[in-house]
């Protein structure tokens, strides 16, 4: 787009904003985008709901019961455990670590921890993949692989080539925001940014305390009429520069710009969890104005009810190595399984009666498994395991999976994948598909090369589709 063509349409777009009251938003929806876009293939899922559980949960000790495991529990593992092999903290010749906790029988008729009673029930909803792999054994490697497809920072992450591939479904709100309980994950920010794609798909970080996005008031002896017109003048100058110079990232600041004034009116009452009945609160076990996975799980259903495309929820507390009462798996493993049983299983619920499983895709799991022996890092009397990407489970549910169904097996003591590896690279690519893109078409040129969210590597499992 040369210099001319560019003044021309930042005049007619200052043209339009002077005969409406909405900021011209028509006008800048038509020159930079921002609308609902139409993948190429058929969609089957509009909406996506990520829970990362940061730091790795033990599935093993959730989704997969090894009766060899216990039987062999405390005693040395198998030399062909350790040949080859690096580990993230384990030394010397480690002993088997049986389960710690009991089994129930789910929905799938299958066994599921104890500790899961309300998400066994709702198991008839999921595919549960028990042969995920991965190739990072460390937190951050593991989690920008994960979310943006290579070991290292810098790469688009997920929400961001959703956003970028399919635009928003509501103007008013971002197209992917981002949820935090707890802290920051392993590889932080990163896993939400924008990368190289244009900052405008970047994640959204909702706060769970205070307002949830910054700056939402108006400042002090401001009112909307004011503001509406600092923001015009704002943007004009910007429209001048995008003009002089077409740097792409002067457009995104457009967009995020009046966005932002717009979402001064949207967000509040997106994130109004107090408006819920108290039917509500008591399925998702939601106390409103708390910090908590259960209140970003109900928050994430009003956030795709209207509208937004990738919610990515972080919840961290879940790296149980066993070196104290903190991260083990007879305290710590179990206070989590409480904060996330009931609102995970409610989410399901919730989705479902509400009609908007079918077009919304959940997601659950962590950046890698855990190992079938015990850590016993420096002597510790705690028991715990470690990092582990050769074998782990994972949930989905809704958006064009499949319900009730086991897809993949490990061996007796879960140490490997014996059925249908599912590699990461190849579940991004079965997301995508889902939305309704081909993970080897959906690209963006930066620095004389086409990228895409897999790399070079993938494929869509037609295991996990309906």
């Amino acid at each position: 787009m040369n210099a001319d063509l560019l003044r021309t349409l930042a005049c007619r777009r200052r043209f339009l904003q002077g005969s409406t009251s909405t900021l011209g938003a028509l006008a800048l929806r038509s020159l930079f985008g921002g609308d609902d876009k139409r993948p190429p293939l058929v969609a089957r899922a509009k909406n996506v709901i990520w829970l990362h559980m940061e730091g790795a949960p033990p599935t093993l000790d959730m989704f997969d019961r090894k009766p060899t495991l216990d039987r062999l529990h405390l005693q040395k593992c198998p030399d062909s455990f350790l040949q080859k092999e690096r580990f993230a903290f384990i030394k010397g010749h480690p002993l088997l670590l049986g389960h710690q906790h009991g089994w129930i029988r789910g929905a799938l008729g299958t066994e599921v921890c104890e500790l899961f009673p309300h998400l066994a029930q709702q198991l008839s909803q999921c595919t549960l993949v028990r042969s995920m792999v991965t190739d990072q054994f460390n937190h951050a490697p593991a989690e920008h692989l994960l979310f943006s497809g290579a070991p290292r920072p810098g790469r688009p992450s997920f929400g961001a080539w959703a956003s970028y591939g399919l635009g928003s479904e509501n103007r008013d709100l971002p197209a992917f925001v981002v949820l935090l309980s707890g802290n920051l994950p392993s590889a932080g920010k990163a896993l939400w940014a924008s990368g190289f794609l244009p900052s405008a798909h970047q994640a959204t970080e909702f706060r769970a305390a205070g307002e949830p996005v910054l700056y939402l008031q108006d400042p002090a002896g401001y009112d909307r009429a004011r503001r509406e017109r600092a923001l015009r003048a704002g943007v004009d100058l910007d429209a001048e520069a995008l003009a002089a110079h077409g740097d792409p990232e002067t457009s995104s600041r457009i967009e995020q710009a009046e966005l932002a004034f717009r979402m001064q009116l949207s967000v509040p009452d997106a994130t109004d969890l107090a408006a819920e009945p108290a039917e509500v609160h008591a399925l998702y076990g939601t106390t409103p104005g708390q910090r908590s996975l259960a209140n970003n799980c109900l928050l994430a259903r009003r956030l795709v009810e209207r509208g937004v495309r990738f919610v990515q929820l972080h919840d961290s507390g879940w790296d149980i190595h066993g070196t104290g009462p903190i991260d083990d798996l007879m305290t710590q493993f179990p206070a989590k399984a409480a904060q996330l049983d009931r609102p995970l299983a409610a989410l399901l619920v919730d989705l479902r009666r509400r009609g908007l499983l079918d077009e919304t895709l959940v997601v659950w799991g962590g950046e890698f498994g855990r190992t079938p022996m015990n850590e016993a890092r420096a002597g510790s009397k705690f028991l715990g395991r470690d990092h582990h990407p050769h074998c782990f489970s994972m949930l989905l549910a809704g958006g064009g999976t499949r319900a009730g169904v086991i897809v993949g097996a490990t061996d007796e003591l879960g140490h490997r994948v014996t059925e249908t590896p599912i590699h990461v690279h190849d579940l991004q690519a079965t997301v995508l598909h889902l939305l309704g893109h081909d993970h080897e078409k959906l690209t963006y040129r930066f620095q004389g090369r086409d990228f895409r969210l897999t790399d070079v590597f993938g494929k869509a499992r037609r295991e996990l589709m309906a």
